[in-house]
């Protein structure tokens, strides 16, 4: 690897001085202006002898300016109560077995953020401070993160108001006028609390389910799932529900291979998908069920996996938001629903080693398939 003085500072790659140039395994050389993070490197004597172009970009100050100074002129920071963060850290006289700073948000002047991590190189384990390297990323990345959370609460907290809001309304009213109202009056405000708190229900358990998704610790309980008769008996509530039996057409082909799965998520899965067919779709509900290839690669056996395609005869998805279907808050062009439906589908179909892909019906409508996996559990394969 190659330490230089970045190409701002006009100087070539010969002209670096020799203590700063090291051999990179498999003699690949890597100039520090290639990398995609701000890279400051100083001295023993706390002079800055690396300021590479990405360090130029996040923190508005050209390599030129920087190099030669000291470090706490080149990068005045401070924390966000206001202190001098190289007089706290004190990396050159501080205590000798410390090793670096972990990364923190700071402040350059003009109250610039930039996270700032750095690294105290000494020749042996408390010996004195050689070089200082710090890395420095900018914000974006962490601001995007912060935007996502927020409008995820956001969200989630409009769509909460209106049911608690009901709720409340009907159980004040029943408190306070409770001999005034029939039994049939009674019973259908009842009726709405319980519909409504079933909402608040549903959405606290995706607000849990994103938080599991995003955390990678969604766990999958696999169980003997009739993929089938699951289906089937989603189509069954629909119809008890007033939707008309012939407006779906389920296929199952057989002979299907032994699926293991989480039946209450892939329940969840299913309710989804002929959920978004049934209110945003039109004509015939499509559920076709067959064998199919594994979704795994280096398993090609034509029937290691089961997959699932749910298709209706509606105007279907336009072509630029396909790839934006299972990002969190998508809702298409009707409004309604927190949009966290499909981004947790996603997620329960890759939490199983599957995989999940939205295109266009053949009849025109939207055509969502998601594949799984046969596998057993652990303990059945041993």
């Amino acid at each position: 690897m190659s330490v230089g003085t970045g190409s701002a500072a006009g100087a070539e790659d010969a002209s670096r001085p020799p203590e700063l140039r090291l051999d990179a395994p498999a003699g690949l050389g890597v100039d520090p202006d290639d990398l995609p993070e701000g890279l400051v490197v100083a001295d023993e004597q706390g002079r800055v002898i690396c300021f590479n172009a990405a360090a130029e970009r996040i923190t508005a100050v050209c390599a030129a300016d920087a190099l030669g100074q000291r470090l706490d002129k080149a990068l005045p920071l401070e924390d966000l109560e206001g202190r001098r963060w190289w007089q706290v850290t004190d990396p050159y006289g501080g205590l000798a077995i410390r090793i670096g700073q972990p990364e923190r948000n700071l402040l350059l002047p003009g109250a610039r953020e930039v996270l700032v991590s750095a690294r105290y190189v000494r020749d042996e384990p408390t010996g004195p401070v050689r070089r200082v390297v710090v890395c420095l990323r900018d914000t974006e990345a962490r601001r995007r993160t912060e935007r996502s959370h927020a409008e995820l609460i956001a969200t989630v907290a409009h769509e909460l108001r209106s049911p608690l809001t009901s709720v409340k309304g009907f159980t004040a009213t029943l408190l306070a006028k409770w001999e005034r109202f029939t039994d049939d009056q009674k019973r259908l405000m009842l009726e709405t609390v319980d519909a409504d708190a079933d909402r608040v229900t549903r959405l606290i358990a995706e607000l849990l389910d994103i938080s599991r998704i995003d955390s990678g610790r969604l766990e999958v309980r696999r169980q003997p799932v009739d993929i089938g008769a699951a289906v089937g008996r989603h189509i069954q509530a629909y119809v008890a529900a007033g939707q008309p039996a012939d407006r779906f057409l389920l296929r199952v082909e057989q002979p299907l291979p032994d699926l293991w799965a989480d039946p209450d998520k892939i329940d969840q899965v299913l309710g989804n998908l002929l959920e978004n067919a049934v209110r945003h779709g039109e004509g015939t509900v499509t559920i076709d069920v067959r064998p199919a290839p594994s979704p795994r690669e280096g398993e090609g056996h034509e029937n290691a996996a089961t997959s699932v395609t749910v298709s209706d005869e509606g105007p279907g998805i336009p072509e630029e938001s396909m790839n934006r279907v299972f990002t969190r808050f998508w809702r298409g062009s009707k409004r309604g629903g927190t949009g966290l439906g499909l981004y947790i589908v996603k997620g329960i179909v890759e939490a199983h080693g599957g995989t999940i892909t939205v295109g266009r019906a053949p009849a025109g409508g939207a055509e969502f398939r998601f594949t799984l996996p046969v596998a057993a559990p652990a303990y059945l394969a041993q």
